[in-house]
């Protein structure tokens, strides 16, 4: 059995639903963007892709911690 995903990566399978991309995808795009600042990207994600906040937040939250380590 797995284990449910908790904090920003149980958002994943219904952002892949609803947007019709796999996460590796939007990470992709999120480590290519020459923006740093999470709500910077945040914020990009919303107006260039259209997530909504709660989406554009945990796959930034998520792609930014895999890359400090934390």
């Amino acid at each position: 059995m797995t284990a449910t995903p908790k904090g920003p990566a149980s958002y994943f399978p219904s952002i892949e639903k609803k947007y019709g991309r796999p996460i590796t995808e939007w990470k992709d795009l999120i480590r290519s963007s020459p923006l740093t600042k999470h709500m910077e990207l945040v914020t990009w994600l919303k107006t260039e892709h259209g997530l909504g906040h709660g989406h554009a937040n945990a796959l930034v939250a998520h792609t930014l911690a895999e890359d400090t380590g934390g």
